[in-house]
């Protein structure tokens, strides 16, 4: 793995804000972007691995790129509300506008990231210049088989949070119960395509990442399965932070959805939920092949997501 060269323009707490530079050492003069990962997936996922990396297709497309790493959180971030993670966000999204002297920054977030930023997009719409959700569940009626194990019937968030943070190893047990036979099925592949040294290098580079799972702050995560999961008070308009309702129509700057078509962690429907509430004119929804993360860093990045993200970008934001 060759990460893309970047700096900390940004520490608070846990999180860092980094900034990206070229392999020459350059940084993009372009229109501004920051990069918002899951809260409980290393960011490096938007990274991980050159040529099959999404921050290093934005930095060559000549666009200025950050992104917010989340960090691990510690044993006293239990008390971390949903309201303290938006919080934090919304603190590195103006220390970026800052630090790039610019009030027109595009805004991306995958996965969790994109249901966080699509949150803070709703709720300070005259910031947003425009705005990514790659697959990031909205409407979680459509949440699938997590809908279905998070179910209240026999899933107690608060029961489950009560002990402290969300452990790494209690995350991915959910995750591999989604695909058991995926624990087998990757090792087969392996031993089938061992001899190929790019096969392997991806291998190696996601298998990796999928086991370096962070902890999830207790409080937050009970929001998050209550209020979204079983609720889905985002959808009907009841969800708030800070006292503050969130109303998805409020989001009114350009807006693309992109969803894949083989999804069990975002289903496209769950993803779609943006799409079918923002008050933007400007608002498109994207399917592409492929799964949750092989879309992503997989070969099918370099061929459909990057050309689409850094095109669209590239159309909506001012240099």
């Amino acid at each position: 793995m060759k990460p893309t060269p970047r700096d900390v323009i940004h520490s608070d707490g846990t999180a860092k804000v980094y900034r990206f530079r070229t392999r020459s050492g350059a940084t993009g003069a372009g229109p501004v972007l920051l990069l918002v990962p899951s809260l409980i997936n290393r960011w490096y996922v938007l990274d991980l691995r050159e040529g099959h990396s999404l921050v290093e297709a934005c930095v060559e497309a000549g666009f200025d790129t950050y992104c917010l790493d989340w960090g691990e959180p510690n044993d006293e971030d239990r008390y971390l509300s949903w309201e303290d993670v938006l919080a934090r966000l919304r603190r590195a999204y103006r220390r970026v506008k800052r630090f790039a002297e610019s009030d027109d920054v595009g805004l991306l977030g995958y996965c969790m990231g994109g249901t966080l930023t699509s949150i803070f997009a709703a709720m300070h719409a005259d910031e947003v210049a425009a705005l990514v959700n790659l697959a990031g569940p909205i409407d979680f009626d459509e949440a699938g088989m997590l809908g279905q194990m998070t179910d209240r019937k026999w899933f107690d968030a608060e029961a489950i949070s009560a002990a402290g943070n969300i452990s790494p190893q209690q995350m991915q047990s959910g995750f591999v119960a989604l695909r058991p036979m995926t624990q087998i099925t990757k090792w087969i592949a392996l031993a089938d395509r061992g001899h190929d040294p790019d096969f392997v290098d991806a291998f190696e580079a996601i298998d990796t990442w999928a086991n370096d799972n962070v902890a999830f702050p207790a409080a937050a995560y009970k929001t998050y399965i209550e209020d979204l999961y079983q609720d889905n008070l985002l959808v009907k308009g009841e969800h708030y932070v800070g006292g503050r309702r969130v109303d998805l129509g409020e989001i009114n700057c350009p807006t693309l959805t992109i969803a894949t078509d083989r999804d069990h962690i975002c289903p496209e429907p769950a993803a779609r939920g943006l799409y079918d509430r923002v008050n933007a004119e400007d608002s498109e929804i994207f399917v592409i092949p492929g799964g949750h993360v092989g879309a992503v860093v997989g070969s099918r990045g370099p061929k459909h997501l990057y050309p689409k993200v850094t095109q669209w970008f590239s159309e909506k934001l001012s240099r």
